[in-house]
């Protein structure tokens, strides 16, 4: 099965957890990916889908056994799992993300649609980012809104800055990508 009827069967299946009209552009997976390289190390994604953000991560030089994706859907899990060689891939919650990785992580990468979660999960995801990064990690985040993901309020409980790294308006919806770091 391809990625986009994969896609397009998960979201008629289940409109609310996939929260998307189509995948991520690879305009969208390149800004996403900009700060990565083969001196990256640890990775971890949060919502990789159908893999579009993985490819990319894995084009962008870090390999895949320093990859760990958190994927919920298990028919995207499958195919993730079978896409990506040597890549490790949870069925679970990104929230629970401190339970599987070790501290150390240099950046996290999350296509998850944040903005459609309850607040108490949103904030308990990026937790559990800021949770496995090393004390310079970034979490990188896009939105199809104009302001992040996180809340002024929620940045200010976990000690966050952000900077609007990218907008991307060869993606459908467009999207802007946030990097989020430690104050």
């Amino acid at each position: 099965m391809t990625d986009t009827l994969l896609f397009l069967r998960q979201l008629i299946s289940r409109p609310k957890q996939i929260s998307a009209i189509a995948p991520s552009s690879r305009f969208l997976a390149r800004a996403m990916t900009a700060a990565l390289s083969p001196a990256s190390g640890r990775v971890v994604e949060f919502g990789p889908g159908t893999g579009v953000l993985t490819r990319a991560i894995l084009a962008a030089g870090v390999k895949p056994q320093n990859l760990t994706l958190f994927e919920f859907n298990p028919d995207f899990v499958s195919h993730l799992r079978s896409s990506f060689p040597g890549v490790t891939v949870h069925n679970t919650g990104a929230q629970t993300a401190a339970t599987h990785v070790p501290k150390g992580v240099s950046a996290v990468i999350s296509g998850l649609p944040l903005l459609s979660m309850p607040f108490e999960v949103r904030e308990a995801i990026v937790r559990a980012a800021f949770d496995v990064l090393t004390p310079d990690g970034i979490y990188v985040q896009f939105t199809y809104g104009g302001k992040p993901a996180v809340s002024p309020d929620q940045m200010r409980a976990l000690g966050l800055t952000v900077e609007q790294t990218a907008h991307v308006l060869f993606n459908l919806p467009p999207a802007r990508v946030h990097t989020f770091r430690r104050a």
